[in-house]
């Protein structure tokens, strides 16, 4: 067969290929958040991200800047999850109690979510309105301005750990069956006071034991002392120059 019988070649035209989404941070964070659910926060990488996308470092550090700020920009998106109904009726402090159940559960029904939280500080606007939330809640029911700042971080990261804690343990209990043996043979005389209570502290259920911790929590940031004038204010800076004493 000469050169003019030779069958032709079968060119695939690049305008036939599929055209890619339009690369944007909502893109990216939608990504991420895919891949941790898909594989845990482990498996997330911004490598990773950008291999998803079908995009290189150059374009994807346009729209995010580390893996830091992915994170944070991650879980802001998650968090516009957490929504309340219904509990409109209940007390303060009921309704305070409900708001962070459904924080605590958009955070574990997401995999690796929980544990991307104990890890970051979001601020974005989804974050912004939970506090706007919690601080309304924490004032209504009375507490001051200075407990009830401090309070929302201690609230969160409580239930942040909860979260976390239960994701780990999500359709498995080898840890609580470890603890059960442990207490099942522990020995009266090196530890008494263990003993006399091994079956007091395997007693209560995950909600009732969270239910009650959510109350010594809010009960402590309504009623605790706290010295305001010299908790809150800013620590001096210290300087050593001429004339100042070390």
């Amino acid at each position: 067969m000469n050169m003019s019988e030779e069958a032709p070649r079968n060119i695939v035209s690049r305008r036939n290929r599929p055209a890619k989404a339009p690369l944007s941070r909502d893109a990216i964070v939608s990504t991420a958040l895919h891949i941790l659910e898909r594989d845990g926060l482990s498996g997330l990488s911004l490598r990773r991200v950008a291999a998803a996308l079908d995009t290189g470092a150059a374009s994807f550090y346009v729209y995010v800047a580390n893996l830091e700020e992915l994170h944070a920009l991650m879980l802001d998106q998650a968090l516009a999850a957490v929504q309340v109904t219904g509990a409109g009726s209940l007390p303060w402090r009921d309704r305070l109690k409900v708001f962070l159940l459904a924080y605590l559960h958009v955070l574990y029904n997401r995999q690796g979510l929980a544990q991307l939280a104990l890890s970051t500080i979001a601020s974005g606007p989804n974050s912004l309105r939970i506090w706007e939330v919690l601080l309304g809640l924490l004032k209504e029911g009375g507490v001051d301005d200075l407990r009830a700042a401090w309070g929302i971080d201690l609230l969160t990261l409580y239930v942040t750990a909860i979260a976390a804690e239960q994701s780990v343990r999500r359709g498995s209990d080898q840890g609580l069956g470890r603890v059960k043996n442990a207490l099942s043979t522990v020995s009266e005389k090196n530890f008494p006071l263990v003993f006399a209570s091994k079956e007091t502290l395997l007693s209560g259920g995950g909600e009732t034991r969270g239910e009650w911790a959510l109350d010594v929590i809010i009960d402590g940031i309504a009623g605790g002392r706290l010295q305001r004038s010299a908790s809150a204010a800013p620590r001096p800076t210290k300087k050593h120059g001429r004339g100042s004493k070390k």
